[in-house]
């Protein structure tokens, strides 16, 4: 079976957490993730000022809007997972990560492990999630 692949995009003011903790906890997992930054492949400041060096840069980009959209659409004609992370207003649910679907969603920085550990799990099985979490040293 071929290894899982994920495609992180960053953009300028992305929480860092966000971003290094689910690249981290993916590749732990032996998940190619490719970091590709919006505008191009320079560093990114993050919304704490850390700056992140992407992988790759989403070539084309016109729009981000329209980027991200059809990367999106794409994803999920695929039917492959679709993940997002923010600390921005939520509604829907007080839980923090919630799945529906091929769709996983979480609250912000202080969920960031269980968010990617719910990515491993889904990508690669709740087994190989477990592994990966041991050495963490996470409290349940």
């Amino acid at each position: 079976m071929a290894s899982k692949r994920a495609l992180v995009i960053l953009a300028k003011g992305a929480e860092e957490m966000e971003t290094v903790i689910p690249v981290d906890v993916m590749r732990r997992a032996g998940i190619k993730v490719t970091v590709a930054g919006l505008t191009g492949k320079d560093p990114v400041q993050c919304s704490r000022d850390v700056m992140i060096c992407p992988d790759a840069s989403l070539e084309d980009a016109k729009k981000e809007s329209a980027a991200v959209k059809e990367i999106l659409k794409e994803q999920e004609n695929r039917k492959g997972l679709i993940a997002a992370i923010c600390a921005g207003h939520y509604t829907y649910s007080e839980n923090r990560v919630e799945k529906d679907g091929l769709i996983l969603t979480s609250r912000g920085p202080g969920t960031s492990f269980e968010f990617a550990l719910a990515i491993v799990e889904a990508l690669n099985g709740k087994e190989m999630a477990a592994q990966v979490k041991a050495p963490l040293v996470l409290k349940d």
